[in-house]
């Protein structure tokens, strides 16, 4: 009968190791789960600080005249307050739907795409990218609601039966716009719902009873955190981001059919569609920054979002800004190229025309500006970060306005050409939107979740089935270097000075 023996433990390796870098910490400072939970609780469970109060009162203010006065003033009067002309009649309306459209695509690429290609860091952001998004589809939807005029006749825009048989004409792109934003906000606000569902579930169970601790129930679904609970849960969660992942090309792309399906010149070519993705990927992002650098520092969630999330961000920037670039470079290649007249005319007004400020400031704000995030020391300071994206934001907003404005004043009859300048109205409404941003990502952070804490957790080592194992067994034939991180070797070099 065979004996059990005794197995000495393993000696280490002789001989040179090979040298393997540890991956970067998502977590600093070696939290635990309930540390995560306490600090990402605390946010919805304190009071708020005084800082949110001054953010909150004027954002809700700027929002309740600039949406509600502005939009009651524009239905009561008409929609030609908007300093529409027969030539211009796009204005700022579009160019802000296009604008705000763009905002949200950052939250379904970090929620979607890179949850299917498994980028551990996006857990600590995308809750917050999941729910600008839907603020930002919230602003977007509007300005074509209310462009149509008579706003509570928007209704025709759905394929229902109608007592006048008036029916949609399904070749126009702003018809697909309506179905492709339609169902872009709704499974983003699905996904940002689904994911939510666990972390509401652990502030149910925090609350006291009374109001807070009703709603939150009601909304957590009666969740326990079940073995098969949490089997539905990922497989939904898989399942929607798989069903999102399309949405990242498609409906910008769609978006961008408005101008390229025309055949008017500057708008009618190809490079249109992954122009405008890219485009609406790279302002994204710098809206990303631009909100959660702040909330980073107002709530201290240093060991949570940290420079590494940061650095990836800015990453992106830096290389779908160079795409962006490269698209501007290339639509002027191709309008010379193709020796088409009034494609070349178009693009020299774009540049020398009374609108040539425009195309300045788009140029340098989206090409020229991200190029600093080439150094690393730029990526690891704030104040620059947060300058770039803010010039990001701005340069995304010229260039709608470059591709709409400085199109439709310069068309084929000269004696037709206008100089377009937004009418008050148009100012007032744009910038109540902006408001209604900051107005509803300031509730969010005040009364949901903000980041994601269950999926946090899974970044941490403890989660690894493997851990104990790496631990008690090491491998003695490599030798582990630490990773650069930025936290970590400010520290360093502060204790040494």
């Amino acid at each position: 009968m065979a004996t059990a023996t005794e197995h000495a433990p393993s000696t280490p390796r002789q001989g040179p190791k090979l040298p393997v870098l540890e991956r970067e910490k998502l977590i600093l400072n070696g939290r635990s789960y309930h540390w995560i939970t306490e600090r990402i609780c605390s946010v919805v469970e304190n009071r708020q600080p005084f800082l949110w109060w001054l953010l909150f009162i004027p954002s809700a203010i700027i929002a309740a005249l600039g949406v509600g006065l502005g939009l009651t003033y524009l239905v009561s009067t008409g929609v030609g307050v908007w300093g529409m002309s027969n030539r211009v009649f796009w204005g700022w309306d579009i160019t802000n739907f296009v604008f705000w459209i763009g905002i949200g695509h950052a939250g379904t690429l970090i929620s979607a795409v890179l949850f299917l290609t498994r980028q551990n860091w996006r857990t600590s952001i995308n809750r917050a990218a999941e729910a600008m998004t839907i603020f930002a589809v919230m602003c977007a939807g509007i300005f074509p609601a209310f462009h149509v005029g008579r706003v509570w006749m928007a209704w025709f825009l759905a394929p229902i039966p109608n007592a006048n048989s008036i029916w949609q004409n399904f070749k126009s792109p702003l018809l697909w716009d309506v179905f492709a934003v339609s169902t872009y906000f709704t499974i983003s606000l699905i996904f940002w719902f689904i994911g939510m569902v666990p972390d509401l579930a652990t502030i149910r169970d925090r609350c006291k009873p009374g109001l807070r601790k009703t709603l939150y129930g009601i909304f957590s679904l009666g969740w326990r955190g079940g073995n098969r609970q949490w089997s539905h849960y990922e497989m939904a969660y898989l399942l929607l981001a798989a069903l999102s992942t399309p949405l990242v090309l498609s409906v910008h792309s769609i978006v961008s059919f408005d101008f390229a399906t025309s055949v008017v010149p500057g708008w009618h070519t190809t490079i249109f569609p992954p122009y405008f993705v890219a485009g609406a990927i790279f302002g994204g992002f710098a809206m990303v920054l631009t909100i959660m650098v702040p909330a980073r520092q107002l709530y201290g969630l240093h060991d949570v979002i940290t420079m590494k999330h940061i650095d990836n961000m800015a990453k992106i920037i830096l290389l779908t800004g160079t795409i962006v670039g490269y698209a501007y470079l290339m639509e002027l290649f191709v309008a010379y190229y193709s020796g088409a007249l009034y494609e070349m005319e178009a693009f020299r007004i774009r540049i020398t025309g009374p609108y040539w400020w425009a195309y300045v400031s788009m140029m340098f704000c989206n090409v020229i500006a991200p190029q600093v995030f080439w150094w690393k020391a730029c990526r690891e300071n704030l104040w620059v970060i947060m300058i770039v994206a803010m010039l990001v934001n701005i340069g995304m907003w010229f260039e709608r306005f470059v591709i709409i404005v400085t199109t439709l004043t310069r068309m084929f009859l000269p004696g037709d050409w206008k100089t377009y300048s937004p009418s008050f109205v148009e100012i007032f409404l744009f910038v109540g939107t902006i408001g209604m941003f900051l107005t509803l990502f300031l509730l969010f952070l005040r009364f949901l979740p903000c980041i994601n804490i269950a999926e946090v957790k899974w970044t941490l080592r403890e989660s690894d089935p493997h851990f104990d194992d790496h631990h008690d067994h090491p491998d003695h034939g490599v030798a582990v270097e630490e990773a650069y991180q930025h936290e970590l070797h400010s520290k360093a070099t502060e204790a040494k000075a």
